[in-house]
């Protein structure tokens, strides 16, 4: 454990250290004057740059390499937070690490004198593993905010067995939150098992997820294990169950609420315990109100409803996003987006969200000779001009303004700069450029 020395003397903070050098946790002890006075090993293994586990610098400087105190740099602080409800907060950021910028959740708890002052702050890290700030080859990624809402309120859910609905458009990535949802519980050594409701008649759904006995109908030739029975131990996916028939709505929620069914054709009782994650593009509430969702179902899956962001609310996240699909689509020769082509990327509305942005690049990948993504290898509709010029003008002097804020908070070099804003150092310098000649 690593301490300031002026206060190694505190018998109270003796006490303190010796108790956190046995959490597991990454932990660090703030004063109130954001400054870090204690690190455990932990935490110096984690955080900690060439033996340096920071011990005497602003927890801002470390963490966000911002020169000003989180609040005052757009992020939410949860020191002054817990300065004014003397309680835990936590909230989840993303960090400077020396493996690149990370998600990490941070729980903050005060310090209390004898009068019930603050006098300083315990903050235990938790890196985030079921999603990226970086491109990634797999999972989730994302920086906007929307999408660290959406990840925020992942957190909060996974390790609860509680049932959780997404909701959000098609193509949002209801599948990769479920996995996360999975992978981030206490299951994640169970299967995750998807069942996909889409277009399923009532029979067929019912034999799909129940399972059948052999001769329970025509072309039965053998005992067949259900969905929900393959789930038991770990987490049962239902995509899109706005699909599912009125009728088979009733056996769904007698499944949800027991865990127990009988296949078709059979007098058994089988009983699976799983984890329920439910998905949805649809308005289940006004199709409550129609007649055509069931209303105890409806408040039976959505104990913890989870808005997936379309991706036009989440257009900050578009160049990590690009990368990480070209990436997976690519893995042995990733093409380059040309700057031109990332322009028209941008303007684009996505109303298919992230599967049209996959769907865009594949094809566009396989259009180019060189290795290089080009306005004319994309489809047409992206490369028509578009009227909305002024829009466009109103998008770049925002970007502009955001550039500017940052360089007034970040501190740190600015290779390090790009890296926070996802972009690379020859983007960053073309855009001071731009932002000094508008100065």
């Amino acid at each position: 454990m690593t301490i300031l020395a002026t206060d190694l003397a505190r018998p109270d903070m003796r006490a303190l250290v010796s108790y956190l050098e046995h959490d597991l946790q990454p932990t660090i002890v703030l004063d109130t004057d954001y400054n870090i006075v204690a690190a455990n090993t932990a935490y110096q293994r984690q955080f900690g740059v060439e033996g340096r586990p920071h011990v005497g610098a602003k927890c801002f400087r470390v963490s966000h390499q911002f020169a000003v105190p989180c609040d005052q740099a757009g992020e939410h602080c949860p020191m002054r937070k817990a300065h004014e409800s003397r309680l835990p907060e936590r909230v989840l950021h993303i960090h400077h690490t020396p493996r690149g910028p990370e998600h990490v959740d941070v729980e903050l708890r005060p310090l209390l004198d004898e009068q019930g002052e603050v006098v300083g702050y315990v903050e235990r890290l938790n890196t985030v593993t079921v999603a990226s700030a970086q491109p990634q080859h797999q999972g989730l990624v994302g920086r906007s905010a929307p999408f660290k809402e959406a990840l925020g309120a992942l957190q909060r859910a996974a390790p609860s067995p509680i049932p959780v609905l997404l909701q959000g458009e098609s193509g949002t990535g209801k599948e990769l939150f479920a996995r996360a949802l999975h992978e981030g519980s206490p299951r994640a050594g169970g299967p995750l098992v998807v069942v996909d409701c889409t277009g399923l008649t009532e029979t067929l759904l019912e034999s799909e997820l129940f399972g059948y006995e052999k001769g329970a109908f025509t072309g039965a030739l053998q005992r067949k294990i259900g969905l929900a029975e393959a789930a038991h131990g770990g987490t049962l996916f239902l995509d899109e169950i706005g699909e599912v028939p009125l009728a088979m709505q009733v056996k769904l929620l007698r499944l949800i609420e027991s865990g127990s069914f009988r296949p078709v054709g059979s007098l058994r009782t089988v009983h699976s315990d799983f984890r329920l994650v439910c998905a949805t593009h649809k308005p289940l509430k006004d199709m409550v109100a129609a007649g055509s969702f069931r209303q105890d179902l409806f408040y039976r899956i959505s104990a913890f409803p989870i808005r997936l962001p379309a991706l036009r609310e989440r257009s900050d996240d578009l160049p990590l996003l690009i990368d990480s699909l070209l990436q997976r689509l690519a893995p042995t020769a990733v093409p380059r987006i040309d700057p031109s082509a990332m322009k028209a990327l941008g303007l684009h509305d996505w109303p298919g969200n992230i599967r049209e942005l996959r769907n865009v690049l594949e094809r566009a990948r396989l259009f180019t000779d060189d290795g290089v993504i080009r306005v004319a290898d994309l489809p047409a509709e992206l490369r028509r001009e578009t009227p909305m010029v002024a829009a466009q003008g109103r998008r770049g002097r925002n970007e502009l303004e955001q550039l500017a804020h940052a360089l007034a908070v970040f501190d740190g070099p600015r290779s390090e700069l790009a890296k926070t804003l996802g972009m690379s150092e020859r983007t960053l310098y073309r855009r001071l450029q731009a932002l000094e000649g508008k100065g």
